[in-house]
C-alpha cells in the first residue's frame, strides 16, 4: 500500500469501503486514471489488508475516525466521495446497528459532500427489490413501493427513501448493484460469489452443490440472478463520476437473468472440467427470504448515456478463473 504520491493538484477522491470487494477494484481503476484516493474502511482481517496492499493511496482512515472527522468538520477535502462501505450481510439481524452503519452513516457523508461541493455516489442494493413481485425498475415512482426481504435491504431502502423524499436524490447518484462477482472478494465469507466459494471445491472434488428449489415454479438450480462481473460494475460506477449531471437511482446489472446451473456450467468450463452438480438443502433460516429471480431493468442507465456492453457469465467467469483464481491457488 503506497501512500503520498501526488499526481494531481485537485483534492483526492474518497472511497469508503475501499478495502472491500467493489471498493478495492474501484480504487485500482482510479489509480489507473491517475487520481489520488483516500481510502476509508475498517481493516479487521488480513484479506482486506491484502486488498489494499496492491493499491496506491493518498491516505487511509479507519471508518470510526472518519465519521468523527465528519462530525467535527475535519474531514479531508475531496472532489468526490464514493460511499461503498456498509455491512452487506443479508443475515444480519441487529436493526439498530444496520440503521447506524448503513443508513445514518450514508446520510452524514451525503450531507457533508453536498455542503463541500463533492460529487456523492453511493451503493444502494438490488436487495431493496425484495421478492421481485414489484419488478426491478429503478424509476423513482417504484422506490416507495418496494419491500426488502431482509434488514440489510431495508437499511439501503431507508436511505433511498430519505434521499427521494428530501429531494437529495436530484443531486446525487445511487447504484443498485445486482450479483457482482470477480477478483478480491475473498474476505466476504458467506457473502462471496458462488464462483469464488465453489472454485476450491470443484478443484478438489470435481463437483459442486446448488440449493434445491422450494417453489413449484422453479426447478432445482433454475433459480436465477443477474450476474455482473466486477469490472463492469466498476465501469458503471465511474460513469457517474464522469457524468456529474446524472442524478438518481440506477440499476447496475447486465439486464439478463441466468440460472445457477448456467453459472455452475460456466465455472466447470473455465476450469476445463465436465459439470457435476448435486442439489443440497437450503437452510431453513433463509428459505422464506430467498430471492428466486432478479433481473435489472437497465433502461434508465442506457437512456442516461451508458453504452458499454456487459460481459456474459461465460466470459466473465473465464476471466475470473484464468486471471485470478487459478494464479492465486498456484501460489
Amino acid at each position: 500500500m503506497a501512500r503520498g504520491y501526488n499526481c494531481r493538484v485537485s483534492p483526492p477522491i474518497i472511497v469508503t469501503g475501499g478495502a472491500g470487494f467493489i471498493g478495492s477494484n474501484l480504487v485500482a481503476a482510479l489509480n489507473r486514471r491517475g487520481h489520488e484516493v483516500v481510502v476509508v474502511d475498517h481493516l479487521d482481517d488480513d484479506l482486506k489488508r491484502r486488498n489494499i496492499e496492491r493499491l496506491r493511496i493518498h491516505d487511509y482512515l479507519d471508518k470510526t475516525e472518519f465519521r468523527e472527522r465528519l462530525h467535527s468538520g475535519k474531514a479531508p477535502k475531496a472532489t468526490a466521495a464514493f460511499h461503498l462501505g456498509a455491512c452487506s450481510s443479508t443475515t444480519e439481524t441487529n436493526e439498530a446497528y444496520l440503521r447506524d452503519n448503513n443508513t445514518d452513516y450514508t446520510q452524514e457523508l451525503c450531507q457533508w459532500s453536498l455542503r463541500n461541493g463533492a460529487r456523492f455516489i453511493y451503493a444502494s442494493s438490488a436487495a431493496t427489490y425484495g421478492d421481485g413481485s414489484r419488478g426491478y425498475s429503478d424509476d423513482d415512482s417504484v422506490t416507495p413501493t418496494l419491500e426488502p426481504l431482509n434488514l440489510y435491504g431495508a437499511s439501503k431502502q431507508w436511505f433511498d427513501l430519505w434521499a427521494l423524499k428530501t429531494g437529495t436524490l436530484t443531486q446525487i447518484a445511487g447504484i443498485k448493484y445486482f450479483n457482482v462477482y470477480g477478483p478480491w472478494e475473498d474476505h466476504k465469507g458467506d457473502m462471496r460469489s458462488l464462483v469464488n466459494k465453489a472454485y476450491a471445491q470443484v478443484a478438489r472434488e470435481g463437483e459442486m452443490g446448488l440449493f434445491k428449489s422450494y417453489r413449484p415454479d422453479f426447478k432445482d438450480g433454475e433459480q436465477n440472478r443477474d450476474f455482473i462481473h466486477v469490472d463492469d460494475a466498476v465501469a458503471v460506477t465511474l460513469f457517474f463520476l464522469d457524468r456529474p449531471d446524472v442524478h438518481g437511482l440506477y440499476n447496475c446489472g447486465t439486464g439478463v437473468a441466468r440460472t445457477w446451473i448456467d453459472l455452475a456450467k460456466a465455472l466447470f468450463a473455465a476450469m476445463g472440467l465436465p459439470p457435476r452438480i448435486r442439489f443440497i438443502d437450503m437452510p431453513e433460516a433463509i428459505r422464506d427470504k430467498y430471492q428466486y429471480h432478479t433481473q435489472a431493468d437497465m433502461t434508465k442507465l442506457r437512456r442516461a448515456g451508458y453504452s458499454a456492453p456487459f460481459l456474459s457469465i461465460e466470459d466473465g467467469v473465464r476471466r475470473y478463473v484464468h486471471e485470478h483464481l487459478q494464479p492465486q491457488s498456484a501460489r
